[in-house]
């Protein structure tokens, strides 16, 4: 199975506290950040390197392929993703500020039209932007049916269907697709039993875990030969004129970092609704 699983470079979310503004507010400034994989994206890679894999006997059983829309640095996030288990990465060159996700899905359709992968599997958002649209518009522009927000997924019919378990508010719902096809995944994509390609044996279960496998130093040493192709937005034929334009970047007000003791529950409702009015 050839799975292309598109990946963005965020900045760390535990290092929230380094992102500064720009003086005039127009864009965040970037020097000082640490880059990581997006989270979301980093589940959806673990999720196609199962199922590419019999996980019982640590065989690959089809191609896993990472690509990136970013800056140039974006190919160390490409790398990272190499050392952890995917074969090959493609890289498309483009400045943040002139992407959003009408563009990032434009790259990628061209992307999928060059590659026909049978799956493409991706993070259900980004924790910078938070927008989750990009998988929906890939969706349309391809004409692919898609499953969104997947926390399960059974392979079926010898590669040509998906089982697709979606997180609702409400429980679980089970849909069937037919691929080639889209799918964007929650967290709980990565859960032992979440994953089933009919290959590894269906009582077998994936260790628990935060975030995808680890990088082991095998696998960083083997992710230096790893192919990563550059390729430009206008080599794709893809215009970086983004159709969302961000007027004001502010940051939150300081805390005051005062604390006020009350004697009753009666007092606290008191000035939650006077002082605080947020009742």
């Amino acid at each position: 199975m050839k799975i292309l699983v598109p990946l963005k470079r965020v900045a760390d979310p535990e290092n929230a506290n380094k992102v500064k503004v720009s003086p005039d507010h127009s864009r965040i400034l970037t020097e000082g950040l640490e880059w990581k994989i997006n989270p979301y994206d980093e589940y959806a890679l673990e999720a196609a390197l199962r199922l590419n894999e019999n996980a019982s006997t640590k065989q690959t059983l089809g191609e896993t392929i990472v690509v990136s829309v970013g800056p140039k640095d974006s190919v160390a996030t490409l790398r990272q993703a190499l050392a952890m288990g995917a074969d090959r990465a493609i890289l498309i060159e483009g400045q943040d500020e002139a992407l959003d996700a009408n563009v990032v899905a434009e790259a990628l359709r061209a992307v999928v039209e060059k590659e026909k992968p049978d799956l493409v599997l991706m993070g259900k958002i980004t924790v910078d932007s938070d927008s989750n649209l990009t998988g929906q518009y890939l969706a349309e522009k391809l004409q692919w049916p898609t499953a969104t927000l997947a926390m399960q997924i059974e392979l079926l019919e010898g590669g040509k269907s998906l089982r697709v378990g979606r997180e609702l508010d409400i429980g679980v719902l089970t849909m069937s697709v037919e691929l080639p096809a889209v799918v964007t995944a929650s967290d709980r994509i990565i859960h032992p039993t979440s994953i089933r390609n009919g290959v590894t044996p269906a009582d077998f279960r994936y260790p628990e875990a935060e975030g995808g496998r680890y990088a082991s130093l095998k696998g960083i040493m083997a992710a230096k030969k790893k192919p990563v192709e550059e390729l430009s937005l206008e080599s794709l034929g893809v215009s970086a004129r983004p159709l969302v334009n961000y007027s004001q970047f502010t940051t939150p007000p300081a805390r005051s970092g005062k604390t006020v003791f009350v004697d009753s529950v009666a007092e606290l409702v008191q000035k939650l609704r006077q002082e605080a009015k947020v009742l």
